[in-house]
């Protein structure tokens, strides 16, 4: 018998990449988790910088601000400067900024000054800012319209890898796992070696990040080895002119699947980072863990992010990305009312299990929110990234009740709030899916590549 071919991909079966741009997706996809890793080790960096600048939890909430800023400030530039150079130029100035940025934690650390800290985040955070504005639209668009949600959810399953290497890391490498009690801490005092102390503590942040700098570096250099061929980059005719720039935001101010994308993706991001830059504290607090155990708990639900990110992926062959993201939600508000009103055991691992649903959010609202925008999608794409400042008010939002309150569970009410808005933003987008089908709009976000 003649030997069986398997089908190629057919108008009802697309291919999630096309052959072209496989290597283009598996090198971009690498992003994806190397930028996860300064992003989670934040989460050790608050509870290490209360320790060894002896801070607040609304203090502490800082290196969340500093971090979250840069992605805000330095968004709209990235994809200003994508439209006249290209996603290469987005991601060479991404991994420089971010390779500066981990670099000057050496100094920082010398100089034992915590605003010299939050200088570095912020140059890290722009780094990541670019490498996001420019990896996130670009995997979108490396293949057909239908399957642009469940690539973009492949591609964000290596992030959760990132995170639980930078939580992982930060545990075994930053937590010194010494934690004086107020006796050890006067008599420290009193021989005058307590400011040593915490200038050790300080000092433990410098490995990790000068050995992340070098990655980085070696990652900046295979990029700009690598050729991205013509197709993979927005026809020049699709670019807007630069007096055209005022039309490309009257045309995303006019969508509004666009615009509540925006709002969602703030909530999201501002309930993923507060959850999990204060779950040490949580930890410690209302299930009496030390902070190596709960680093490692952390790394846990971390993992549970990543899985969930492959388990979704998997689903949305079946599933339409919306509808799951609707339950998911609703399961989330659940949880996240837990971790507030049954603090301990419960409330713990209720936060930990929120990471597998966190999961399907940001990939799916951000592959809607650019969708049908055409030429307008790298602008679109900046301002959903700006939309990351979520994390940089939600988290201090949280340390403020926590003080004002007493009571750490009781800020979890944030992001429970969050999840409640992203659970009435997924309703609201299938009704808006739906009112445009049947107004007729079908323009292809994605034919700037697919159609070359």
């Amino acid at each position: 018998m003649p030997e069986t071919k398997p089908n190629p991909p057919t108008a009802e079966h697309p291919p999630l990449v096309p052959s072209r741009y496989r290597l283009l997706f598996a090198l971009t996809t690498t992003l994806f988790f190397l930028w996860a890793i300064p992003n989670n080790l934040n989460d050790v960096l608050i509870r290490q910088f209360m320790k060894s600048f002896v801070l607040t939890r609304l203090d502490a909430g800082l290196v969340q601000s500093a971090f979250y800023l840069g992605y805000f400030l330095l968004a709209i530039p990235a994809g200003l400067l994508m439209r006249r150079l290209g996603y290469k130029s987005g991601f060479l100035t991404g991994l420089a900024l971010f390779s500066l940025g981990t670099f000057l934690f050496w100094p920082a650390a010398l100089v034992d000054r915590f605003s010299v800290f939050l200088a570095a985040l912020f140059i890290i955070a722009a780094g990541l800012s670019f490498l996001e504005t420019a990896a996130n639209p670009f995997i979108v668009q490396l293949g057909p319209a239908e399957t642009a949600a469940r690539r973009l959810n492949l591609a964000q399953a290596f992030n959760p890898l990132g995170s639980i290497t930078g939580v992982l890391v930060g545990t075994v490498f930053i937590f010194s796992g010494v934690e004086l009690s107020p006796a050890q801490t006067a008599l420290l005092r009193a021989r005058h070696a307590y400011s040593a102390y915490l200038h050790t503590e300080t000092l433990r942040v410098v490995r990790p990040y000068v050995a992340l700098s070098l990655l980085t570096l070696a990652m900046l250099a295979i990029f700009a080895l690598t050729h991205f061929p013509a197709v993979a980059l927005e026809s020049r005719r699709d670019i807007p002119r630069f007096g055209e720039a005022s039309d490309s935001r009257g045309k995303l101010l006019r969508t509004p699947h666009f615009l509540v994308a925006v709002l969602a993706q703030f909530a999201y991001v501002g309930a993923q980072v507060g959850t999990w830059s204060y779950f040490i504290p949580y930890l410690q607090i209302y299930a009496h863990q030390p902070e190596k155990v709960a680093g490692y708990l952390l790394t846990l639900s971390l993992a549970a992010f990543g899985l969930g990110r492959f388990v979704s992926a998997a689903l949305m062959r079946f599933i339409r990305p919306m509808h799951l993201m609707t339950t998911y939600a609703a399961v989330n508000c659940l949880l996240a009312a837990l971790g507030v009103f049954v603090p301990g055991w419960t409330g713990a691992i209720a936060l930990l299990v929120t990471s597998f649903f966190m999961s399907v959010m940001y990939p799916t609202i951000f592959a809607q929110g650019i969708r049908g925008l055409g030429a307008h999608t790298k602008l679109a794409g900046s301002v959903l990234v700006m939309s990351i400042a979520g994390g940089a008010v939600l988290t201090p939002l949280m340390g403020l009740i926590s003080v004002r309150f007493a009571s750490l569970a009781l800020a979890y009410l944030v992001p429970c709030a969050a999840y409640l808005l992203l659970f009435v933003y997924s309703l609201l987008d299938q009704r808006l899916t739906v009112a445009e089908f049947d107004m007729g709009s079908t323009s292809d976000a994605f034919s700037a590549i697919s159609t070359h």
